[in-house]
């Protein structure tokens, strides 16, 4: 496929160019700042920032590009009725790592018979929403509006726990990313399903597993 990538001098954009285009893909870097034109192209891939990620998007929509997006942070609701009105696919995923989906699936799980829990979400200090878009999709998953604590240090990726307390015993069940490369064999499954899904906003990864 012939992708846009848009972010790609980013963290998660330094790892995706290059095993995209070990895979086969054929990719368009284009970097904040620079003129949106994705004519041509086949899909838009955005991993960018809150404050970029609509306008980048919305770009790519309105040239009727598909677009997959692992930006948090951002309103989707304005973008999803655009890609719906336009017959195109709105992928997003709060985490593209398929470990940190099994983790959310397990917590998801434990809720049922372990109610009281909490999150705790680490992430590196460049990150610029908190909390996480997975501990909320997490907490949506668990129930209860379970408490969500976010950590920004140095040194950190991406990592999850969620906590589950009860009489006498604790069950933590975690996930971490200790490189960006955790991300790409997700971003490869959306581009593999991305045409088999409806036209609108589909989030999560676990719609394509």
């Amino acid at each position: 496929m012939k992708l846009a990538l848009l972010g790609p001098r980013g963290k998660v954009g330094r790892a995706l160019a290059p095993a995209l285009e070990a895979a086969g893909h054929e990719v368009r870097g284009i970097p904040r700042g620079e003129t949106i034109d994705v004519q041509g192209l086949d899909a838009a891939i955005d991993f960018t920032t809150p404050a970029a990620g609509a306008e980048t998007i919305r770009a790519c929509l309105e040239q009727d590009l598909p677009c997959i997006v692992g930006t948090t942070g951002i309103d989707l609701r304005p973008l999803a009725t655009l890609a719906e009105e336009r017959g195109l696919v709105l992928f997003h995923a709060p985490n593209f790592a398929l470990g940190a989906v099994l983790m959310m699936r397990f917590a998801q799980e434990a809720a049922q018979l372990m109610p009281r829990a909490e999150i705790i979400e680490l992430h590196n200090e460049a990150k610029r929403d908190a909390p996480s878009g997975t501990a909320k999709a997490t907490a949506v998953l668990v129930g209860g509006d379970p408490a969500i604590h976010s950590v920004r240090l140095p040194g950190l990726v991406a990592h999850q726990e969620v906590l589950f307390g009860g009489e006498g015993q604790l069950l933590t069940i975690r996930h971490d990313t200790f490189s960006r490369d955790a991300f790409v064999p997700g971003v490869l499954l959306a581009l593999e399903k991305l045409s088999t899904l409806p036209p609108g906003l589909t989030v999560g990864l676990d719609a394509l597993l």
